[in-house]
């Protein structure tokens, strides 16, 4: 079970790290776009961002089910901490699917929202990963 524990704590970071950036893609893109600047290139990484991104956030969402099997066949007792830790897992998985949603539009050339609400909406994953591992950890009920 450490091994499955170990890979499910690969993919999350590797899943948050690529959620942590492409919003810096939308930003720069916006930017871009303003300015005049050609900004194919950065269609072309959000797009591959975001499949390669996807496919970590399946490989998490996984192992996280795995894991939760497993312990729950040896008898092993969950608090009110997992129900807050899978409340933000689903709210993870809401954002991005948003970053989807702009993403889809960037490569549109449709709007996209202002750079200091990109900005923003870029800090809203830190929060979600903050409240997951205060729960996780700390299990406070």
């Amino acid at each position: 079970m450490l091994y499955l524990k170990a890979f499910h704590i690969f993919a999350i970071v590797a899943w948050m790290s690529g959620i942590f950036y492409l919003p810096r893609i939308f930003v720069h893109f916006v930017e871009g776009t303003t300015a005049g600047e050609d900004v194919r290139r950065l269609k072309v990484m959000g797009r591959k961002l975001y499949h390669f991104t996807s496919m970590l956030a399946v490989f998490a969402l996984a192992s996280g089910t795995a894991l939760l099997y497993w312990q729950a066949q040896l008898g092993y007792a969950f608090g009110g901490w997992l129900h807050l830790k899978l409340a933000m897992v689903a709210l993870l998985i809401g954002y991005h699917i948003s970053a989807r949603v702009f993403m889809k539009r960037m490569q549109r050339d449709a709007p996209l929202p202002r750079a200091v609400t990109l900005r923003w909406y870029n800090e809203a994953p830190v929060l979600i990963l903050l409240a997951i591992l205060w729960a996780v950890v700390l299990k406070p009920f």
